[in-house]
């Protein structure tokens, strides 16, 4: 019996231990950061509408209530169909007819083999969109090659087309992630942002502060400034060393605010290539970039809900 209850025993503290480790967010999280404090937030967006909009609306958007909004959007939005009048344009645009918007964004989402969550995404996110009275466009570029995902190099081909077309703004989106506040505006603030802080798969803890993916914004002019990304396949943190490197700091919104949700999906199927892991240096930051950006462009589509640019790499 004695034996029986000390294995019992054992077998429950090694329970309780496995579960601290699988609950408990990572040792370097940051459950407390800098961000800018809701009545702050519209004095650090950077107001500018990009050279290819004009608006006829008379009186200018007010920002001021969609900040506060409070409410939360439900994920099911994803598996439905957008409304009946939604008033997207071909090629994925949109702007609000009875107000002059501020902002203008062009929304950056890489994307390759994934149709079903591409479809709710854009659903969800053309839902989400149209309550913060923002012009935007949604550009989503595709890899139609073998060769290995190169997430940083199809931001830069994206993010060329949208300066291309005029947009101040930049929003670089992995597709996975989709914002939860109608309040966390996707418009540039006038330093770089990480949007995506606190997203439900990290218990809505910052796992670093160096962190600056899933979801960011930055002023055209700024990454034009850093040169972009890396085109190499896989370089650690590269563009917040970039933005570190010419003393550009970064701020996000409060936690609640920042909000995420993060869609499962299957993994990326394998492609026959090694990962090639660089660490960032000023020499790669000069040589590798925007200005260094080659590839091949299938085809661009202007879809219904998205400007659809097709590359090869």
């Amino acid at each position: 019996m004695r034996y029986g209850y000390k294995k019992r025993f054992l077998y429950s503290g090694l329970v309780v231990i496995i579960l601290i480790i699988l609950l408990h967010p990572n040792k370097n999280a940051r459950r407390t950061y800098e961000f800018i404090k809701l009545e702050k937030i519209l004095k650090n967006l950077y107001e500018d509408i990009g050279n290819n909009f004009t608006s006829t609306a008379l009186v200018d958007c007010d920002y001021y209530d969609i900040v506060r909004d409070d409410t939360t959007l439900p994920i099911s939005i994803i598996d439905g169909d957008l409304i009946d009048g939604h008033g997207i344009r071909e090629g994925g645009e949109h702007a609000p007819m009875d107000c002059k918007p501020k902002y203008s964004t062009a929304i950056i989402v890489p994307y390759r083999d994934k149709a079903e969550q591409l479809r709710g995404f854009l659903v969800y996110m053309h839902m989400f969109l149209r309550k913060q009275q923002i012009h935007y466009k949604i550009y989503v570029v595709e890899q139609v090659d073998t060769k290995p995902y190169n997430k940083a190099k199809l931001m830069n081909i994206g993010a060329v087309a949208a300066m291309r077309d005029g947009y101040p703004c930049l929003v670089l989106h992995e597709m996975d992630l989709v914002p939860l506040k109608p309040s966390n505006l996707y418009a540039c603030t006038k330093l770089p942002r990480h949007m995506s802080s606190s997203i439900d798969k990290y218990r809505f803890v910052l796992p670093y502060l160096n962190q600056f993916d899933g979801a960011i914004s930055i002023l055209s002019k700024q990454y034009k400034t850093v040169n972009g990304m890396s085109n190499n396949f896989y370089v650690k943190e590269d563009l917040f060393s970039r933005l570190e490197y010419h003393n550009i700091k970064i701020c996000r919104f409060e936690p609640k605010t920042s909000l995420y949700h993060r869609i499962y999906t299957p993994k990326e199927r394998s492609y026959r290539q090694k990962r090639t892991e660089r660490t960032f240096s000023k020499e790669l930051m000069l040589n590798d970039g925007l200005n260094t950006l080659k590839y091949t462009e299938v085809a661009t589509v202007l879809h219904p809900l998205f400007t659809h640019i097709m590359v090869d790499l």
